[in-house]
Protein backbone atom coordinates (compact mmCIF):
# COMPACT_ATOMS: atom_id res chain seq x y z
CA UNK A 1 0.00 0.00 0.00
CA UNK A 2 1.29 3.45 -0.91
CA UNK A 3 2.15 5.68 2.04
CA UNK A 4 0.55 9.10 2.13
CA UNK A 5 3.47 11.17 3.43
CA UNK A 6 7.24 11.32 3.24
CA UNK A 7 9.68 9.66 5.61
CA UNK A 8 10.43 11.35 8.91
CA UNK A 9 14.17 10.66 8.49
CA UNK A 10 16.36 11.10 5.42
CA UNK A 11 17.14 7.93 3.45
CA UNK A 12 20.80 8.05 2.44
CA UNK A 13 21.45 7.10 -1.14
CA UNK A 14 24.09 4.40 -0.61
CA UNK A 15 25.31 3.88 2.97
CA UNK A 16 27.96 1.17 3.51
CA UNK A 17 26.71 -2.13 4.92
CA UNK A 18 29.20 -2.65 7.73
CA UNK A 19 28.80 -4.19 11.16
CA UNK A 20 30.56 -5.62 14.17
CA UNK A 21 32.55 -8.06 12.04
CA UNK A 22 34.33 -5.23 10.22
CA UNK A 23 34.96 -3.42 13.51
CA UNK A 24 36.46 -6.56 15.03
CA UNK A 25 38.65 -7.14 11.97
CA UNK A 26 40.08 -3.62 12.22
CA UNK A 27 40.74 -4.05 15.94
CA UNK A 28 42.52 -7.35 15.31
CA UNK A 29 44.65 -5.72 12.64
CA UNK A 30 45.61 -2.86 14.92
CA UNK A 31 46.62 -5.34 17.61
CA UNK A 32 48.73 -7.24 15.07
CA UNK A 33 51.00 -4.24 14.57
CA UNK A 34 50.43 -4.15 10.81
CA UNK A 35 49.14 -0.68 9.95
CA UNK A 36 50.59 -0.58 6.44
CA UNK A 37 50.73 -3.24 3.71
CA UNK A 38 51.16 -6.70 5.21
CA UNK A 39 49.58 -10.15 5.52
CA UNK A 40 45.96 -9.02 5.23
CA UNK A 41 46.64 -7.15 2.00
CA UNK A 42 48.33 -10.28 0.67
CA UNK A 43 45.35 -12.41 1.73
CA UNK A 44 42.96 -10.01 0.01
CA UNK A 45 44.98 -10.27 -3.21
CA UNK A 46 44.95 -14.07 -3.09
CA UNK A 47 41.24 -14.38 -2.34
CA UNK A 48 40.30 -11.86 -5.02
CA UNK A 49 42.50 -13.62 -7.58
CA UNK A 50 40.52 -16.79 -6.85
CA UNK A 51 37.22 -14.91 -7.02
CA UNK A 52 37.99 -13.19 -10.34
CA UNK A 53 39.80 -16.16 -11.87
CA UNK A 54 42.84 -13.98 -12.50
CA UNK A 55 46.51 -14.94 -12.30
CA UNK A 56 47.44 -11.78 -10.42
CA UNK A 57 45.60 -9.27 -8.23
CA UNK A 58 47.42 -6.26 -6.77
CA UNK A 59 45.86 -4.19 -4.00
CA UNK A 60 46.38 -0.43 -4.25
CA UNK A 61 45.26 2.78 -2.55
CA UNK A 62 42.17 3.49 -4.68
CA UNK A 63 40.31 2.58 -7.83
CA UNK A 64 41.79 5.71 -9.39
CA UNK A 65 45.31 4.55 -8.52
CA UNK A 66 44.47 1.16 -10.03
CA UNK A 67 43.53 2.72 -13.36
CA UNK A 68 46.55 5.04 -13.36
CA UNK A 69 49.08 2.30 -12.61
CA UNK A 70 47.48 -0.09 -15.11
CA UNK A 71 47.85 2.47 -17.89
CA UNK A 72 51.46 3.16 -16.93
CA UNK A 73 52.17 -0.59 -16.82
CA UNK A 74 50.99 -0.75 -20.44
CA UNK A 75 53.38 2.11 -21.36
CA UNK A 76 50.64 4.66 -22.03
CA UNK A 77 52.31 8.06 -22.14
CA UNK A 78 52.82 11.36 -23.93
CA UNK A 79 51.49 11.47 -27.47
CA UNK A 80 49.22 8.47 -26.96
CA UNK A 81 45.42 8.37 -27.09
CA UNK A 82 43.13 6.23 -24.96
CA UNK A 83 39.52 5.73 -26.01
CA UNK A 84 37.01 5.79 -23.15
CA UNK A 85 33.41 6.64 -22.31
CA UNK A 86 32.08 10.04 -21.22
CA UNK A 87 29.47 8.44 -18.95
CA UNK A 88 31.75 7.78 -15.99
CA UNK A 89 33.21 9.46 -12.96
CA UNK A 90 35.91 11.93 -14.14
CA UNK A 91 38.68 9.81 -12.59
CA UNK A 92 38.50 7.46 -15.60
CA UNK A 93 39.55 10.30 -17.89
CA UNK A 94 41.76 12.04 -15.33
CA UNK A 95 44.18 9.12 -15.11
CA UNK A 96 44.64 9.18 -18.89
CA UNK A 97 45.64 12.83 -18.61
CA UNK A 98 47.90 12.06 -15.62
CA UNK A 99 49.66 9.44 -17.76
CA UNK A 100 50.39 12.17 -20.31
CA UNK A 101 47.95 10.85 -22.91
CA UNK A 102 44.77 12.24 -24.46
CA UNK A 103 41.33 10.81 -23.65
CA UNK A 104 39.23 10.26 -26.75
CA UNK A 105 35.55 9.95 -25.86
CA UNK A 106 33.30 7.51 -27.68
CA UNK A 107 29.52 7.74 -27.51
CA UNK A 108 27.47 5.22 -25.56
CA UNK A 109 24.61 2.86 -26.38
CA UNK A 110 21.04 3.96 -25.71
CA UNK A 111 20.15 0.74 -23.93
CA UNK A 112 22.65 0.51 -21.06
CA UNK A 113 24.78 3.67 -21.59
CA UNK A 114 27.93 1.55 -21.89
CA UNK A 115 30.53 2.47 -24.49
CA UNK A 116 29.44 1.80 -28.08
CA UNK A 117 31.93 -0.64 -29.70
CA UNK A 118 31.09 0.62 -33.20
CA UNK A 119 31.94 4.18 -32.22
CA UNK A 120 35.15 2.95 -30.62
CA UNK A 121 36.11 1.20 -33.84
CA UNK A 122 35.59 4.41 -35.81
CA UNK A 123 37.82 6.36 -33.42
CA UNK A 124 40.83 4.03 -33.50
CA UNK A 125 43.81 5.80 -35.07
CA UNK A 126 47.60 5.61 -35.24
CA UNK A 127 47.99 7.12 -31.77
CA UNK A 128 45.46 4.86 -30.03
CA UNK A 129 47.37 2.99 -27.32
CA UNK A 130 44.53 1.48 -25.28
CA UNK A 131 40.79 1.30 -24.67
CA UNK A 132 39.27 1.95 -21.24
CA UNK A 133 35.62 0.82 -21.07
CA UNK A 134 33.47 1.29 -17.94
CA UNK A 135 30.96 -1.31 -16.75
CA UNK A 136 28.29 1.20 -15.81
CA UNK A 137 26.11 0.34 -12.77
CA UNK A 138 27.41 -3.25 -12.89
CA UNK A 139 26.36 -4.16 -16.45
CA UNK A 140 29.41 -5.44 -18.36
CA UNK A 141 30.27 -3.67 -21.58
CA UNK A 142 30.16 -5.63 -24.82
CA UNK A 143 33.76 -6.78 -24.51
CA UNK A 144 34.26 -9.10 -27.48
CA UNK A 145 34.09 -6.36 -30.16
CA UNK A 146 36.49 -4.23 -28.10
CA UNK A 147 38.98 -7.08 -27.64
CA UNK A 148 38.75 -7.86 -31.38
CA UNK A 149 40.34 -4.50 -32.15
CA UNK A 150 43.67 -5.91 -30.96
CA UNK A 151 44.51 -3.04 -28.60
CA UNK A 152 45.26 -3.29 -24.86
CA UNK A 153 42.07 -3.01 -22.80
CA UNK A 154 41.96 -1.62 -19.26
CA UNK A 155 38.51 -2.16 -17.77
CA UNK A 156 37.10 0.29 -15.23
CA UNK A 157 35.18 -2.21 -13.13
CA UNK A 158 34.52 0.06 -10.14
CA UNK A 159 30.83 -0.93 -10.34
CA UNK A 160 31.37 -4.52 -11.40
CA UNK A 161 32.88 -6.62 -8.61
CA UNK A 162 30.41 -9.50 -9.09
CA UNK A 163 29.90 -9.06 -12.83
CA UNK A 164 30.47 -11.68 -15.51
CA UNK A 165 30.41 -11.24 -19.28
CA UNK A 166 29.10 -14.17 -21.34
CA UNK A 167 30.16 -16.64 -18.67
CA UNK A 168 33.58 -15.08 -18.04
CA UNK A 169 34.21 -13.30 -14.76
CA UNK A 170 35.06 -9.62 -15.09
CA UNK A 171 38.67 -9.49 -13.94
CA UNK A 172 39.75 -12.48 -16.04
CA UNK A 173 39.13 -11.16 -19.55
CA UNK A 174 41.37 -8.25 -20.57
CA UNK A 175 44.92 -6.96 -20.11
CA UNK A 176 43.99 -5.30 -16.82
CA UNK A 177 40.77 -4.83 -14.84
CA UNK A 178 40.50 -2.18 -12.12
CA UNK A 179 38.13 -2.40 -9.16
CA UNK A 180 37.28 0.09 -6.42
CA UNK A 181 36.89 -0.56 -2.70
CA UNK A 182 35.46 2.91 -2.03
CA UNK A 183 32.88 3.36 0.73
CA UNK A 184 29.85 2.97 -1.56
CA UNK A 185 31.07 -0.02 -3.55
CA UNK A 186 29.74 -3.58 -3.35
CA UNK A 187 32.91 -4.61 -1.50
CA UNK A 188 33.69 -1.52 0.56
CA UNK A 189 36.82 -0.79 2.57
CA UNK A 190 36.37 2.99 2.71
CA UNK A 191 39.19 3.47 0.23
CA UNK A 192 41.22 1.10 -1.92
CA UNK A 193 41.45 -0.53 -5.31
CA UNK A 194 42.47 -3.75 -7.06
CA UNK A 195 44.16 -4.51 -10.37
CA UNK A 196 43.46 -7.95 -11.85
CA UNK A 197 45.54 -9.25 -14.74
CA UNK A 198 46.73 -12.48 -16.32
CA UNK A 199 49.83 -10.76 -17.72
CA UNK A 200 53.05 -11.26 -15.78
CA UNK A 201 54.59 -8.10 -17.27
CA UNK A 202 51.69 -5.93 -16.14
CA UNK A 203 51.80 -7.40 -12.64
CA UNK A 204 55.55 -6.88 -12.41
CA UNK A 205 55.27 -3.28 -13.58
CA UNK A 206 52.50 -2.48 -11.10
CA UNK A 207 54.51 -4.04 -8.28
CA UNK A 208 57.40 -1.68 -9.10
CA UNK A 209 55.15 1.36 -9.42
CA UNK A 210 52.81 1.07 -6.44
CA UNK A 211 55.36 1.24 -3.60
CA UNK A 212 58.97 2.29 -3.09
CA UNK A 213 60.41 -0.31 -0.72
CA UNK A 214 63.64 0.02 1.25
CA UNK A 215 65.65 -3.16 1.66
CA UNK A 216 67.75 -3.99 4.71
CA UNK A 217 70.79 -1.81 5.31
CA UNK A 218 71.63 1.76 4.39
CA UNK A 219 72.10 1.16 0.64
CA UNK A 220 69.05 0.81 -1.59
CA UNK A 221 68.08 1.37 -5.20
CA UNK A 222 64.92 1.74 -7.31
CA UNK A 223 64.23 0.54 -10.84
CA UNK A 224 61.53 3.10 -11.66
CA UNK A 225 60.33 6.40 -10.11
CA UNK A 226 57.22 4.89 -8.59
CA UNK A 227 54.33 6.06 -6.44
CA UNK A 228 52.93 5.66 -2.93
CA UNK A 229 49.82 3.71 -3.89
CA UNK A 230 49.79 0.66 -1.63
CA UNK A 231 46.80 -0.54 0.42
CA UNK A 232 47.05 -0.70 4.21
CA UNK A 233 46.23 -3.86 6.15
CA UNK A 234 43.64 -1.90 8.15
CA UNK A 235 41.59 -1.28 4.99
CA UNK A 236 42.32 -4.76 3.61
CA UNK A 237 40.86 -6.29 6.78
CA UNK A 238 37.56 -4.50 6.14
CA UNK A 239 37.51 -5.64 2.52
CA UNK A 240 38.13 -9.24 3.55
CA UNK A 241 35.06 -9.23 5.78
CA UNK A 242 33.02 -7.60 3.01
CA UNK A 243 34.20 -10.24 0.56
CA UNK A 244 32.86 -12.90 2.90
CA UNK A 245 29.45 -11.19 2.93
CA UNK A 246 29.17 -10.77 -0.82
CA UNK A 247 26.60 -13.52 -1.46
CA UNK A 248 24.28 -12.25 1.27
CA UNK A 249 24.60 -8.66 0.09
CA UNK A 250 23.92 -9.74 -3.49
CA UNK A 251 20.68 -11.41 -2.39
CA UNK A 252 19.52 -8.16 -0.76
CA UNK A 253 20.38 -6.17 -3.89
CA UNK A 254 18.45 -8.59 -6.09
CA UNK A 255 15.38 -8.32 -3.89
CA UNK A 256 15.50 -4.54 -3.90
CA UNK A 257 16.09 -4.33 -7.65
CA UNK A 258 13.05 -6.54 -8.18
CA UNK A 259 10.95 -4.16 -6.07
CA UNK A 260 12.15 -1.22 -8.14
CA UNK A 261 11.58 -3.03 -11.44
CA UNK A 262 7.96 -3.84 -10.57
CA UNK A 263 7.23 -0.28 -9.47
CA UNK A 264 8.99 1.60 -12.24
CA UNK A 265 7.26 -0.47 -14.92
CA UNK A 266 4.04 1.36 -14.04
CA UNK A 267 5.53 4.89 -14.19
CA UNK A 268 5.43 6.39 -17.66
CA UNK A 269 8.64 8.17 -18.59
CA UNK A 270 10.74 6.51 -15.86
CA UNK A 271 12.82 3.70 -17.35
CA UNK A 272 15.70 1.69 -15.88
CA UNK A 273 18.89 1.02 -17.81
CA UNK A 274 18.88 -2.25 -19.72
CA UNK A 275 20.38 -5.37 -18.17
CA UNK A 276 21.60 -8.17 -20.48
CA UNK A 277 20.37 -11.62 -19.44
CA UNK A 278 23.49 -13.20 -20.95
CA UNK A 279 25.64 -11.48 -18.32
CA UNK A 280 25.84 -11.28 -14.54
CA UNK A 281 25.00 -7.76 -13.43
CA UNK A 282 26.63 -6.59 -10.19
CA UNK A 283 23.54 -4.49 -9.31
CA UNK A 284 25.75 -1.74 -7.94
CA UNK A 285 23.36 1.04 -8.98
CA UNK A 286 19.69 1.29 -9.89
CA UNK A 287 19.73 3.96 -12.59
CA UNK A 288 16.59 5.26 -14.26
CA UNK A 289 16.22 7.74 -17.10
CA UNK A 290 13.63 10.49 -16.68
CA UNK A 291 12.01 11.48 -19.97
CA UNK A 292 10.74 15.01 -19.22
CA UNK A 293 7.99 14.90 -21.84
CA UNK A 294 6.42 11.67 -20.57
CA UNK A 295 7.36 12.00 -16.89
CA UNK A 296 6.08 15.57 -16.66
CA UNK A 297 9.30 17.10 -15.31
CA UNK A 298 13.07 16.99 -15.67
CA UNK A 299 15.52 14.75 -13.87
CA UNK A 300 16.59 17.70 -11.74
CA UNK A 301 12.95 18.37 -10.79
CA UNK A 302 12.56 14.73 -9.74
CA UNK A 303 15.76 14.79 -7.71
CA UNK A 304 14.68 17.92 -5.84
CA UNK A 305 11.17 16.59 -5.22
CA UNK A 306 12.52 13.29 -3.89
CA UNK A 307 14.89 15.15 -1.58
CA UNK A 308 11.88 17.02 -0.20
CA UNK A 309 10.37 13.56 0.45
CA UNK A 310 13.54 12.66 2.42
CA UNK A 311 14.83 10.32 -0.30
CA UNK A 312 18.49 10.63 -1.29
CA UNK A 313 19.48 10.08 -4.91
CA UNK A 314 22.57 10.60 -7.07
CA UNK A 315 23.55 11.12 -10.71
CA UNK A 316 25.69 8.59 -12.61
CA UNK A 317 26.94 10.46 -14.56
CA UNK A 318 27.28 13.87 -16.13
CA UNK A 319 29.22 13.51 -19.42
CA UNK A 320 32.91 14.05 -18.69
CA UNK A 321 33.64 15.74 -22.02
CA UNK A 322 31.20 18.54 -21.10
CA UNK A 323 32.85 19.30 -17.74
CA UNK A 324 34.90 22.50 -17.57
CA UNK A 325 38.34 20.90 -17.34
CA UNK A 326 37.73 18.82 -20.47
CA UNK A 327 35.90 21.49 -22.45
CA UNK A 328 38.82 23.86 -21.93
CA UNK A 329 41.64 21.34 -22.36
CA UNK A 330 40.13 19.62 -25.43
CA UNK A 331 37.97 22.27 -27.16
CA UNK A 332 37.75 20.25 -30.38
CA UNK A 333 35.70 17.48 -28.74
CA UNK A 334 33.01 16.21 -31.12
CA UNK A 335 29.34 16.06 -30.00
CA UNK A 336 28.23 12.82 -28.38
CA UNK A 337 24.45 13.03 -28.59
CA UNK A 338 23.49 9.83 -26.77
CA UNK A 339 25.77 10.60 -23.81
CA UNK A 340 24.73 14.24 -23.68
CA UNK A 341 21.02 13.37 -23.63
CA UNK A 342 21.59 10.70 -21.00
CA UNK A 343 23.50 13.17 -18.83
CA UNK A 344 20.31 15.21 -18.54
CA UNK A 345 18.11 12.21 -17.70
CA UNK A 346 19.91 9.71 -15.44
CA UNK A 347 18.99 9.42 -11.78
CA UNK A 348 20.22 6.74 -9.35
CA UNK A 349 17.75 5.58 -6.70
CA UNK A 350 18.80 4.36 -3.21
CA UNK A 351 20.39 0.90 -3.36
CA UNK A 352 22.48 -0.68 -0.61
CA UNK A 353 22.35 -3.89 1.44
CA UNK A 354 22.31 -1.54 4.43
CA UNK A 355 18.75 -0.60 3.40
CA UNK A 356 15.76 -2.57 4.60
CA UNK A 357 12.92 -3.62 2.32
CA UNK A 358 10.89 -0.88 4.02
CA UNK A 359 13.49 1.72 3.06
CA UNK A 360 13.19 0.77 -0.60
CA UNK A 361 9.40 0.74 -0.34
CA UNK A 362 9.61 4.29 1.08
CA UNK A 363 11.70 5.34 -1.92
CA UNK A 364 9.22 3.72 -4.30
CA UNK A 365 6.21 5.33 -2.62
CA UNK A 366 7.91 8.73 -2.79
CA UNK A 367 8.71 8.24 -6.47
CA UNK A 368 5.08 7.32 -7.14
CA UNK A 369 3.82 10.42 -5.35
CA UNK A 370 6.25 12.68 -7.20
CA UNK A 371 5.38 11.09 -10.52
CA UNK A 372 1.67 11.50 -9.84
CA UNK A 373 2.13 15.21 -9.06
CA UNK A 374 4.24 15.86 -12.14
CA UNK A 375 1.96 13.98 -14.54
CA UNK A 376 -1.38 15.17 -13.15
Amino acid sequence: MQRLSSRETFLSFQPPAIGEEEIAAVADTLRSGWLTTGPRSAELEQRCAEYFGAKHVMAVASGTAALHLALLALDVGAGDEVITTPITWPATANVIVHAGAKPVFADVRESDLNIDPEHVRALVGPRTKAICPVHLAGQPCDMDPLLALGLPVVEDAAHAFESAYRGRKVGSISDATCFSLYATKNVAAGEGGLIATNRDDVADAVAELRLMRRSHGSLYDIAVPGYKANLSDVLASIALVQLGKIDGHTAVRRRHVALYDAAVAALDGIEPLARDDRDVHALHLYVVRVDPERAGATRDDYQQALAEENIGTSIHFLPVHRLTAYRERFPDQRPLPVAERAGQQVLSLPLSPAHSDGDVEDAIDALRRVHERFTA
